[in-house]
């Protein structure tokens, strides 16, 4: 059976936008990927709600994704397939960082996970780079943490492929595949997560192809 961690945010926590609770797991995105792997595969989240990549958070504690990343590599060890997705909540309004500041940011954690000796055998993981969602239009609530920051969420994508590129890895630009939902113009509803789940998916059985890695031949 293979390993796939999935590390990231809110979205991947599955925050539901309506109200703030969470999706069930079926409904999650982690949850659609595990389902369409199947028993082959064991599906591990690591999501938790305002983690950024490598800062630490203006509002909450122990959000910096940089300095829990190795604790959930080695708890999950062996991995055979890390997807990481992060980059929304550096976007915060407060830090002000351009996508390429983001990019970067991911790339060292991609890094970690790379030297971390915790791929089977001790070696590397496989890396899925996913570029979260675009910023669609903001509920009052997300406006105070994101208020002008649409535009650079989509520099985002255009900025991690180029790493994806840097590093050999597979690559989605989950912004092409989903929009935010309308109840507060960050977060993923339901069909939303499915569609995302269902577009990861695609990604790591080889179906679906990213920068640095050829697509598997259909029959």
């Amino acid at each position: 059976m293979k390993t796939v961690l999935c590390y990231g945010d809110s979205i991947t926590w599955g925050f539901k936008p309506e109200d703030g609770t969470r999706h069930g797991f079926d409904e999650r995105w982690t949850g659609v990927l595990q389902s369409e792997l199947g028993p082959g595969f064991r599906v591990a989240e690591e999501g938790l709600s305002g983690r950024t990549t490598c800062w630490d958070s203006p509002y909450l504690a122990d959000r910096n994704g940089k300095a829990t990343l190795p604790l959930a590599l080695e708890t999950h060890s062996p991995i055979d397939i890390f997807v990481l997705m992060l980059g929304t909540n550096d976007l915060w309004t407060r830090f002000n960082f351009s996508a390429s500041d983001i990019a970067a940011s991911c790339m060292s954690l991609a890094w970690t996970a790379l030297r971390s000796m915790c791929g089977p055998g001790a070696g590397a993981p496989e890396i899925v780079l996913v570029a979260p969602p675009h910023l669609g239009t903001l509920s009052q609530y997300m406006g105070l943490f994101f208020s002008g920051r649409q535009a650079e969420s989509k520099k985002l994508g255009g900025e991690l492929e180029k790493i994806a590129q840097l590093l050999g890895c597979k690559f989605l630009d989950a912004g092409k595949v989903v929009k935010p939902s309308r109840a507060d113009g960050v977060h993923l509803d339901v069909e939303a997560n499915k569609k995302l789940g269902l577009a990861v998916a695609e990604i790591i059985s080889g179906k679906s192809a990213g920068p640095g890695k050829p697509a598997r031949k259909r029959n």
